[in-house]
């Protein structure tokens, strides 16, 4: 499949799926994981990324701190879809946002950490113009599928991958050697957790800079709240990249009593980047990435049709991607 850079070969799709497991292991792991040299999957990286194809952000993981999840979809005329999309993006409490529909439904997600900064976000901080028609929101109940879990990356056996994983988070109360249970995020976070939501493998001495912290203590801060599930670290690449080139997003009512057996089926799917209970007239959303429409098609029809509990769907293919899991960048110069 080509990107801007040419074609995702063995080694580079190794090198996603690495990523995908540890966003921050030292290329030297991922080399001997994938048999090949540190400079080469340094030099791969390196391509991948200038080409706007791979990249690694840090995230805030809001539910670990009770933040409230949201999804929200906005129905605008053509010619303001574009600009609004722009503008939501540029939102640092924004991802995935998504042009549907013939460009004239824009989806995303928000999360906000209290009650009164989800009022303030859905009634007074998203756009109002004559140019939206309606504005809908959806709070996130539950996840039983994850974009950090997919399988579309997946390439390495399981040899492999045991050489890459990191430590996992830690459960709810529990607490390690270090003391990492109830970490909680204050303002002096804020400039770490911009950082790496540009470029989640920058430096130590970046995020020291960043934040006015000594290297070890920025070491020792990444640690702790990586530990404690605060911090989390995803692959931001195009599924296009990897040959799911028909995404779209299913909004599906599905009988009360069969809707967590629905949401767990789902999350089985190797399709499937995300599912998640709602609030509003539909309980269950899906994010499904396929090889092309005639695969979307198979897959509706096939493993969706399956599930007798689903009494109706709505389909909105992904027409374009404004943005994904990590900060904007700026556009290079020409």
């Amino acid at each position: 499949m080509k990107t801007g850079t040419g074609t995702l070969d063995d080694v580079d799709h190794g090198l996603v799926h690495a990523l995908q497991i540890d966003g921050r292991a030292p290329f030297r792991r991922i080399g001997e994981a994938l048999g090949v040299s540190e400079s080469t999957v340094a030099r791969r990286y390196r391509r991948l990324r200038s080409a706007g194809t791979l990249r690694v952000v840090g995230t805030l993981n809001g539910a670990r701190l009770g933040h409230h999840a949201w999804t929200i979809r906005l129905q605008c005329t053509p010619d303001a879809a574009g600009p609004l999309a722009t503008a939501l993006a540029a939102r640092t409490d924004t991802s995935y946002v998504h042009l549907l529909s013939g460009g004239t439904e824009i989806s995303c997600s928000a999360q906000t950490p209290t009650a009164d900064e989800s009022e303030a976000l859905l009634l007074h901080k998203l756009p109002r113009t004559a140019h939206v028609t309606s504005v809908s929101a959806h709070l996130l109940l539950d996840h039983y599928a994850l974009p950090n879990d997919w399988a579309g990356p997946a390439r390495l056996t399981r040899e492999q991958t045991a050489l890459l994983a990191p430590p996992g988070p830690l459960e709810d109360g529990a607490e390690d050697a270090a003391g990492d249970a109830g970490v909680l995020v204050g303002p002096a976070d804020r400039p770490l957790f911009d950082v790496l939501a540009r470029d989640g493998r920058a430096g130590y001495p970046e995020l020291a800079a960043a934040t006015g912290w000594s290297e070890s203590t920025a070491r020792r801060r990444v640690a702790a709240l990586r530990r404690a599930g605060v911090l989390t670290f995803l692959v931001d690449v195009p599924p296009a990249a990897l040959g799911f080139r028909a995404e779209a997003r299913l909004w599906m009512s599905v009988r009360p009593s069969r809707l967590v057996a629905v949401a767990s089926a789902m999350a089985e799917h190797p399709e499937v980047s995300l599912v998640a209970l709602t609030t509003g007239p539909t309980n269950l959303l899906a994010a499904v990435n396929c090889r092309d429409s005639v695969h979307l098609a198979r897959y509706l029809t096939g493993r969706i049709a399956a599930l007798d509990a689903i009494r109706s769907i709505e389909t909105a293919p992904v027409i374009r991607t404004v943005k994904r899991a990590g900060a904007l960048l700026p556009r290079p110069a020409r």
